[in-house]
């Protein structure tokens, strides 16, 4: 992780520093007991057998409990900015384990909370010990439980990040990824940026339930929290709701706004019901995240240039390929069924149509999505869509097809046959074409 800006730390280092796991214990207040916690943590971690470290960062330690923290042979981290973003980076640049998990000084008894976040490890890229999932739980003043639920809510909803408690400080992260994801945050914000940032990169999140109790339950970080998620929430939403982001075709499909549902789950149907005719296994050319590739026919392949679209697209369980239009690592004429749907529009014309027709068999079918610049109605949507969505691809589009251009450049010239052709909304034009048969 990068850190947003430099600040100057002093670390207590300890040696051999390679280990499976490093556990940051993360302190913004006065109270915490370092006596009772550490030994409770050492407990805990003992019985997974696995080499460890800890590290600490502390922005209010006395000469006491940094001796305590030294004789109990953790890592400590002290950033001269006293703040829960800049402490968080500043442990993960110093980390050396393969995985990382994140909590606070004021959790009781964390037996349960470090052996499940453990257990849990391969599940995902991020895994959330969370309160508000069924079998989960909060200990802690009826205020500050109703602000951290409604934050919660309003904010996983908006930025759709489909987490229920994106506050929790309780996680378990493969080292790999969150050292990658550069962050702005100096506040508790961190944490929902972190989130975001790894969504948008592909990665997995999931949330196991988790049984929550402060030290200290006069402590009011839900509130510090929800003001800080206000102050960032328009920059993460705008971040969340753009093209970078690698779900944003699959979200399209429940968008928030009637007319872009409308039109991915048209898309959906058509482009599906027409793969149904195909001959076999399908190679989806441009496949970013899209529900499509769910719907392939076993033998099939996603096929994107973009790694961050790839590693969302694992969880539709066929085969993934890095690779470009321009030259698709496929062999010629290996391929029965070809979709290629809204790819064509954003890449120079060049040999992307041929590039298709050399590795579809004969007698295969060419599935060609892409809106037709020949009607008005798309000149329009496209007009709106820049209005309504200027983060999306509208701008992206600098060639322009045609439904006739294409007709002509597959049945006059390759001898094509046209199956069939869909429209949606007189916009987005999907063609279903037949190779010839060699003869």
């Amino acid at each position: 992780m990068q850190p947003g800006a430099t600040h100057q730390y002093w670390i207590t280092t300890m040696p051999n520093r390679n280990c499976k796991l490093s556990l940051f214990i993360i302190s913004t207040k006065k109270t915490d007991d370092w006596a009772e916690l550490l030994p409770q943590v050492r407990l805990a971690l003992a019985p997974l057998n696995i080499t460890y470290e800890i590290l600490i960062a502390d922005n209010s330690l006395n000469e006491n409990s940094r001796q305590l923290i030294e004789q109990n042979q953790c890592i400590l981290i002290s950033p001269s900015i006293k703040n829960y973003g800049t402490m968080l980076r500043a442990a993960i640049q110093q980390s050396s384990g393969d995985y990382i998990i994140t909590m606070d000084a004021d959790q009781i008894a964390p037996f349960d909370l470090l052996r499940d976040l453990w257990k849990a490890r391969e599940s995902a890229q991020i895994i959330i010990g969370s309160r508000y999932i069924q079998g989960g739980t909060d200990v802690m003043p009826a205020i500050r439980k109703i602000l951290s639920r409604l934050s919660n809510f309003i904010f996983s909803r908006g930025l759709d990040l489909q987490v229920r408690d994106m506050s929790s400080a309780f996680r378990l992260y493969k080292s790999h990824v969150v050292r990658k994801i550069s962050t702005e945050s100096n506040d508790t914000n961190i944490l929902q940026e972190i989130l975001v940032k790894a969504l948008m990169e592909g990665y997995q999140i999931t949330e196991i339930p988790f049984s929550y109790q402060s030290r200290d339950p006069a402590y009011t970080r839900g509130i510090q929290f929800g003001s800080a998620y206000v102050k960032t929430f328009a920059r993460l939403w705008k971040l969340r709701n753009s093209i970078a982001s690698a779900d944003y075709d699959a979200r399209a499909y429940n968008a928030l706004m009637p007319p872009q549902r409308y039109w991915q789950r048209q898309r959906y149907k058509i482009v599906t019901t027409l793969i149904d005719n195909g001959v076999g296994k399908c190679l989806d050319v441009g496949c970013g995240s899209s529900r499509i590739i769910a719907a392939l026919p076993q033998g099939s392949v996603a096929l994107d240039i973009l790694i961050r679209k790839l590693r969302y697209a694992r969880r539709f369980g066929h085969p993934i390929v890095q690779g470009s239009i321009f030259n698709l690592p496929i062999p010629d004429e290996s391929i029965p069924c070809v979709l290629c749907s809204q790819v064509i529009e954003h890449v120079p014309r060049a040999n992307v149509l041929s590039e298709l027709d050399r590795v579809l068999q004969p007698g295969g079918l060419l599935i060609l999505g892409t809106p037709d610049y020949a009607n008005w109605q798309w000149l329009v949507i496209e007009w709106l869509y820049k209005i309504l969505l200027p983060q999306a691809y509208a701008d992206e589009h600098i060639t322009h097809y045609t439904y006739q251009e294409l007709v002509d450049e597959f049945v006059s010239k390759r001898g094509y046959k046209l199956e069939a052709v869909k429209y949606i909304l007189k916009g987005e034009l999907i063609l279903a074409l037949r190779k010839p048969r060699g003869q």
